[in-house]
């Protein structure tokens, strides 16, 4: 990777020129892309995956797990579409703590967001070409999108960004898939009031030019839970939260009623073994309601090569931010999932 100096102008078009996927390469993630699109319509009844570390903070241990979860997507690929969270960017209540690979991509070392953009862009396509796998990232700052709109699969907007307008807008121009998650007080009418301003045009600008956008009709939302006033988890996967979310799918007239579920966050508490739990009791609940089946076909799961976090990254492939599944448990899920799964 070529370094840049603090202070150094950044030309974009440069930036990604460097890692700019090949003809071949481009095909092959365009054709993943559609199949992804046509889950989200529902033309596709496979489970979708949004899957991967809390952060990717280490690019060597990204990719070994990256190889690995390609490895089982071939053997799962009848039933299960997997997307990899390269999640490069993480959203801080108060500031601190690791803000991820785009702030600082050597944790040994200061941060650098020249640095940092430039490494972004080499995990996702290291991730793209010597895997196959399409990834995933967060939407944090919308700004940067023109850094990585070429190589992302996924977006997501969290929970923090949700009811901030030109995340809203931003995502209506996409056109790719973009997760709305409920805010951390659980309001499932701001949630949605993003998903209907994403699905629709605007106007606004961006980049200090005046944009049209046509809307996204991929947007969709992810329930994350909520935590409530003393500062308890409340989760929002059970049966009668996933009816709810379902009738104001079809009251406000939204295109793809599609729903994810976070299994971790406020969902499980950050009990990361939890999301095997929930996921179970998704399962349940989608064999015994056909609504709940119909608009209930995703789940969000932190997962990396080792079981729990850390708070410096001492051992390989452990998140240093929100607990994750260690590759054996995400193992044995996923081939849970894809016999549990009609």
């Amino acid at each position: 990777m070529v370094f840049i100096e603090k202070g150094q102008q950044i030309d974009i078009e440069e930036i990604k020129s460097v890692s700019q996927l090949s003809a071949d390469a481009l095909a092959k993630k365009e054709a993943r892309d559609e199949e992804l699109a046509a889950i989200i319509r529902g033309e596709d009844e496979r489970i979708l995956l949004v899957i991967g570390p809390c952060s990717s903070d280490n690019e060597e241990a990204v990719l070994e797990y990256a190889k690995r979860l390609a490895d089982l997507q071939e053997k799962v690929k009848d039933k299960i579409f997997m997307v990899m969270r390269v999640y490069t960017a993480k959203p801080r209540t108060n500031g601190d703590g690791y803000k991820g690979l785009v702030h600082q991509p050597d944790t040994s070392k200061a941060p650098s967001l020249i640095n940092g953009i430039l490494a972004v862009r080499q995990l996702h396509y290291r991730v793209i070409t010597e895997t196959g796998l399409t990834t995933a990232d967060e939407m944090l700052y919308p700004s940067n999108l023109v850094l990585v709109d070429d190589l992302v699969s996924y977006h997501a907007i969290g929970a923090r960004s949700v009811e901030d307008q030109e995340h809203r807008f931003v995502a209506s121009g996409i056109d790719a898939p973009v997760g709305m998650k409920n805010p951390t007080s659980g309001n499932m009418g701001v949630m949605f009031n993003a998903v209907y301003a994403a699905q629709n045009k605007q106007s606004f600008l961006y980049h200090a030019q005046e944009v049209e956008t046509c809307g996204n009709p991929l947007t969709h939302i992810i329930l994350r839970g909520a935590t409530n006033e003393y500062g308890k988890n409340v989760p929002n996967f059970y049966y009668e939260n996933l009816l709810d979310a379902i009738e104001r799918y079809e009251k406000m007239e939204l295109e793809n009623p599609f729903i994810i579920i976070d299994t971790n966050h406020d969902n499980s508490g950050k009990q990361y073994l939890e999301q095997v739990r929930i996921i179970r009791q998704v399962l349940i609940n989608r064999d015994w309601n056909p609504k709940i089946k119909q608009a209930v076909r995703g789940f969000m799961i932190e997962s990396y090569l080792e079981d729990g976090r850390q708070d410096q990254p001492e051992v390989f492939g452990k998140s240093i931010t929100d607990p994750c599944l260690g590759w054996d448990n995400t193992e044995q899920l996923i081939m849970e999932i894809y016999q549990t799964v009609k």
